[in-house]
């Protein structure tokens, strides 16, 4: 079988194609920009890759073209598929009908965390001899991929809330009839799809209905806006974990969050002392034991296989030091994700320096929706670079003038550079937050820093 998949270079459409490569499948794909890392993994695995979105892709016809949700009506390869009446089908129900429909589920859904916390669960799973098949949003460093099919029924899966296609705008994750749902947190976020909280509660109530009353919901105690979705209805059982409350609980943690306890039923079963910092990460891993726990793994190995979890690309991901300058690279781009890196690494750091430089690049950022937030959520860095891009309806200027005379706000990547290479100082930290590629930036910083 021939598929085609348009779309191909992002995150979860590359898993797709690794997938299908996997089950024997000929693969090819296109788009618009065809770049590393994803790239590279496509390439390696002998699938062929074509950039733009032209109708001479799709001839000859392959059996079978695969949207992905950027493709859009208007799009010459989607006209040409639509007009030449070729099989189509959606990213997600691709999975669902090829890939998960003789699975175990694993999955991990919220606003944010998944992509941690899906790493996690899988790691330990892999770990402790279950050889699950997963599809991350991102390339956990202990497996150096995104996706496998795994040897066993039990699967893992980032359940992303946004939506399916042009053609089908139910969230991805109601496709994925989960066994073992996660809900790591609930709050607005993709307001150029969702209208209000309220809309992103009746997705969820969507895959919670869809949980069978003999497998299990996990979720953090008391959190509102999750409440409410499960008052909708629900007909599952249910496990809460929490910072010292819900069923199984962290107690004695450490303030960077690199050690704590974990109890259940307020017995205390095991430790954790890990390389990953932060009380958001502590929350990730609550869930992920839990998830594990339901397949068959002891709280107490899950905690030894996280103590050898060694992160995520793009999480607190240091990129390098160069005269005792460190820089990390992390995905945050919603205030509540920013604010609980920033503290964490504070936590960590102690009174030494934290250059914070963000791009508000996410569709919600740039509409202005966290506007009153944005600021309060940086308070934890001692300066902050805001960078700024045309037609953003978010006032960066506005931010900067909460925040005083710590912050500045730049225009291009090279302006952000010159401020840092003037500033930075040995012991000091660079903490860039960004959910694209921020034009390299990076590794452009690392080398004006040697320089």
């Amino acid at each position: 079988m021939h598929i085609h998949i348009l779309g191909i270079c992002g995150t979860f459409m590359g898993g797709v194609a690794l997938l299908a490569r996997e089950l024997g499948m000929t693969v090819s794909g296109s788009d618009a920009n065809v770049y590393p890392p994803m790239s590279d993994q496509l390439e390696a695995a002998g699938i062929s890759l074509q950039e733009g979105y032209l109708a001479e892709h799709l001839d000859p016809a392959p059996d079978l073209v695969v949207m992905g949700n950027a493709m859009s009506r208007g799009n010459p390869a989607v006209e040409y598929v639509l007009n030449k009446g070729l099989p189509y089908i959606s990213g997600p129900q691709w999975l669902a009908e090829y890939v998960l429909k003789d699975k175990w589920v694993l999955a991990v859904s919220g606003t944010h965390g998944k992509t941690t916390t899906s790493s996690m669960l899988a790691w330990i799973l892999h770990d402790s001899g279950m050889a699950p098949g997963f599809l991350i949003g991102g390339v956990p460093s202990n497996f150096g991929e995104t996706a496998r099919l795994g040897e066993t029924p039990f699967f893992v899966i980032e359940a992303d809330e946004y939506d399916t296609a042009f053609f089908d705008k139910r969230s991805k994750f109601v496709h994925y009839h989960p066994r073992t749902l996660v809900i790591n947190n609930l709050e607005f976020d993709h307001a150029d799809i969702f209208d209000d909280l309220a809309a992103i509660q009746k997705q969820f109530h969507h895959v919670i209905r869809t949980v069978p009353s003999e497998g299990l919901i996990i979720s953090p105690e008391g959190v509102p806006a999750i409440e409410d979705t499960l008052d909708m209805g629900c007909w599952t059982p249910r496990l809460t974990v929490g910072l010292k409350q819900g069923q199984l609980q962290a107690s004695d943690v450490k303030e960077d969050g690199s050690q704590f306890s974990v109890f259940f039923d307020n017995d205390k079963v095991a430790e954790v002392n890990w390389s990953l910092l932060g009380m958001h990460n502590v929350n990730n891993a609550l869930a992920a034991i839990a998830a594990a726990r339901h397949v068959g793994v002891s709280i107490e190995y899950a905690c030894e296989a996280l103590q050898r979890f060694t992160g995520i690309k793009r999480r607190m991901e240091l990129r390098g030091e160069v005269r005792g300058v460190r820089v990390y690279d992390d995905f945050a781009h919603h205030p509540t994700a920013i604010t609980t890196t920033l503290n964490g690494l504070r936590a960590n750091l102690g009174d030494k320096k934290i250059i914070a430089i963000l791009e508000p690049r996410s569709n919600t950022m740039k509409m202005g929706i966290h506007q009153q937030t944005l600021a309060e959520s940086l308070q934890a860095a001692d300066q902050v670079i805001l960078f700024e891009q045309q037609g953003m309806g978010l006032s960066l200027d506005t931010i900067q003038q909460q925040l005083g005379d710590t912050a500045c706000v730049k225009h291009s990547i090279e302006d952000i550079i010159s401020v840092v290479c003037q500033q930075a100082q040995q012991g000091d930290t660079v903490l860039i937050m960004s959910n694209g590629g921020f034009g390299g930036i990076h590794q452009k910083l690392l080398t004006a820093l040697a320089q």
